[in-house]
C-alpha cells in the first residue's frame, strides 16, 4: 500500500495493518528511529517503508534472527549498486563511515513466541543534501551520483528478506558487521575504552573483549560506537 504521507509507517500498521502487508510513504512527519531518534528525509526522494510479518515458530529467545535477515536483505539489494557496506549492530546500514539505512523492529509476544513484528525502514535513495545534526548520513545519490529507482530497490529487498528469513542468516551477518575485525574505541556508562568484536548473541546481545582481556556484554543502548 502506498501513502503520499504518514506520520510513522510503523504506526499506521500498527492501527491499520492486518496480515502480511507492506506500507511505503512518500513522506513521514513523525518519522523516527530507535529510542528517541527522528529519521530525516526530504519528500519523495527515500525509501521509507514498514512491513507488518508473522514470524514462524521463532522463539523470543531467538527473536534477533529477523534483525539479523533484514539487515542482509538490505545489503544484499544495495550491493547491485555500491559497495563497501557493512552492519553496524545492531542494525543500521553503513556505507564506509556513513549511515545509509536505518531500521526499527517492533516485535509483539503471545508466550514463548513472536505474535508479529512490525520492521520499519528509512533508506537514503536519491536526498543530495542533509540538513539536520545527525552525524554521518549517506544516501546513494552522494554515492552514485545519479537516482536509483526506489519501487525496484523496494522489491529487491523484499524477495531477499523472504528468502533469508527461512535461512541461517548467523555467520553472513557476522561477517558483515561493522569494525568486526580489530581493536576500536566504544563507550558504556563507566567511559570509553578499546575493544574489538567477539560474538552476537542469539537475542542480539554484543559481546567485545577489551583491551585487558576482559569480555563485556551488552544490550541495545547500553554501547556506544565512538
Amino acid at each position: 500500500m502506498h501513502l503520499d504521507e504518514t506520520d510513522s509507517t510503523n504506526r499506521w500498521l500498527k492501527a491499520h495493518g492486518e496480515g502480511d502487508m507492506v506500507v511505503v510513504t512518500d513522506y513521514q512527519t513523525a518519522g523516527r528511529g530507535c529510542g528517541t531518534n527522528t529519521w530525516e528525509s526530504e519528500r519523495g526522494k527515500n525509501l521509507l517503508f514498514s512491513m507488518l510479518t508473522h514470524p514462524h515458530q521463532v522463539p523470543v529467545t531467538k527473536q534477533f534472527r529477523i534483525s539479523m535477515a533484514i539487515s542482509l536483505a538490505i545489503c544484499e539489494a544495495l550491493g547491485q549498486h555500491i559497495g563497501d557496506l557493512s552492519i553496524k549492530w545492531p542494525n543500521d546500514i553503513y556505507w564506509r563511515n556513513g549511515k545509509i539505512c536505518g531500521i526499527l523492529i517492533e516485535n509483539r509476544i503471545q508466550g514463548s513466541v513472536i505474535k508479529d513484528c512490525i520492521i520499519g525502514v528509512g533508506l537514503n535513495v536519491n536526498q543530495r543534501k542533509f540538513r539536520s545534526n545527525a552525524q554521518n548520513p549517506v544516501s546513494m545519490w552522494q554515492i552514485c551520483e545519479h537516482e536509483t529507482a526506489r519501487e525496484q530497490l523496494l522489491n529487491d529487498i523484499l524477495q531477499a528478506f523472504d528468502r533469508l528469513t527461512g535461512q541461517d542468516v548467523r555467520q553472513p551477518y557476522l561477517s558483515m558487521l561493522y569494525r568486526r575485525k580489530g581493536i576500536y574505541p566504544y563507550a558504556d556508562k563507566d567511559g570509553a575504552f578499546m575493544a574489538e568484536i567477539m560474538d552476537v548473541e542469539d537475542d542480539g546481545h554484543l559481546l567485545l573483549r577489551d583491551d585487558g582481556g576482559q569480555q563485556r556484554r551488552y544490550a541495545f543502548k547500553e554501547v556506544s560506537f565512538v
